[in-house]
């Protein structure tokens, strides 16, 4: 498991009727601040205040095709030739990372093969590397540095 301390919040949240919206920066739109969506923008703002990832080189709700169906990852990162090099699924934080989360996020990588892949409910987050012919999962301490 990797610990996560989240820099401080600095979202722009509004109201619209009930419901609460909050600005994504990488969509360029207000959405519904749900608690996954809670956890999805913390992690990226994680990802590119502590870790330096460039916020360019993000995508977010990226769809995928897995056979016939479509499906959407959290968070993809690209490396520099735009080549996709890590996906995130992220989770509500209520939400045990199990077993059933690690194989969605390994279909996912049948479709958008990576090197990395990471599962986080905010609470707690794990990312394993890919590694061999066999993609033999390794987990990590530590998120990969970009680049």
């Amino acid at each position: 498991m990797i610990a996560i301390e989240f820099p401080p919040p600095d979202f722009k949240v509004i109201n619209e009727g009930s419901v609460q919206m909050i600005f994504d920066a990488y969509r360029k739109k207000y959405v519904v601040l749900t608690p996954e969506e809670w956890v999805r923008q913390n992690f990226l703002n994680y990802l590119v205040k502590s870790h330096q990832y460039p916020s360019s080189l993000m995508g977010v709700e990226k769809e995928i095709h897995l056979g016939e169906l479509k499906k959407r990852c959290d968070i993809v990162i690209y490396n520099r030739e735009s080549k996709p090099w890590m996906i995130v699924e992220c989770k509500e934080m209520d939400v045990a990372l199990n077993m059933n989360v690690l194989e969605q996020i390994v279909r996912y990588n049948m479709a958008l093969p990576v090197p990395f892949l990471v599962i986080t409910n905010g609470i707690n987050t794990f990312c394993c590397r890919l590694k061999g012919r066999d993609n033999a999962p390794e987990f990590m301490t530590a998120l990969p540095a970009f680049g």
